[in-house]
């Protein structure tokens, strides 16, 4: 009787079967791969820790290789992790970095009642739950943080008439400010792995008043 025994593939040829695609990742389908929460922690540990394998992301998550191996498939298709074949020991060992990359939506670009407008509009809400938790308990456990971590975090606010243009223009400013700001911090965290560092989240707001406007 003859047998067939199937050959492992390599890292490379599995990762080829998720990479997004030439044109770039949908814009639905990204924030379907994001807005889960084990993938969440998946990005946040990569984000802390650097790039990572499988079995250490496992390790530290406390969750079964296998299930990270899943959850990092559509992270890879959306854009969110790229492979760092580079640091692996061997072809069949799988490594993940973060990737470069932002999203964009607004739920006014799709039509009502739409399957897009209703997992932006889950994905708008998801995000403002998640600034509004991050904050309060950043607010309430702070002393618990170490030397200047105590102090790191902070708000700023101002109110003023302004017009619609103005406003886009601030949050341009400020969209790239964010974006900048991040490609560094991913650049520095190549140059010096072993720094102290801790997931942070940096969010903005900016909310024109639904009443009382000028004319």
């Amino acid at each position: 009787m003859a047998v067939t025994r199937r050959t492992r593939r390599t890292a490379d040829q599995r990762h080829a079967d998720t990479a997004p695609s030439p044109e770039g990742p949908e814009v639905i389908e990204q924030l379907i791969a994001y807005y889960h929460p084990t993938r969440q922690k998946i990005l946040e540990t990569i984000s802390v820790h650097g790039p990572a394998s499988v079995g250490m992301i496992a390790d530290r998550l406390g969750i079964a290789p296998g299930s990270v191996s899943h959850h990092l498939k559509p992270l890879h298709r959306a854009g969110f992790v790229e492979p760092a074949p580079e640091l692996a020991a061997d072809t069949r060992a799988s490594w993940w970095r973060l990737a470069r990359t932002s999203v964009s939506y607004d739920a006014l670009d799709y039509p009502p009642g739409s399957r897009a407008r209703e997992v932006v509009g889950l994905a708008e809400k998801a995000n403002d739950d998640r600034h509004v938790a991050a904050m309060r308990t950043w607010r309430t456990r702070r002393h618990e943080l170490p030397g200047a971590w105590r102090r790191a975090g902070g708000s700023s606010d101002t109110g003023i008439a302004a017009t619609a243009e103005q406003v886009e223009d601030l949050l341009t400013r400020v969209n790239e400010v964010f974006r900048t700001w991040a490609y560094e911090v991913h650049d520095d965290q190549q140059v010096h792995p072993d720094a102290d560092r801790r997931h942070v989240l940096a969010f903005a707001h900016v909310v024109p008043s639904v009443e009382g406007g000028t004319r």
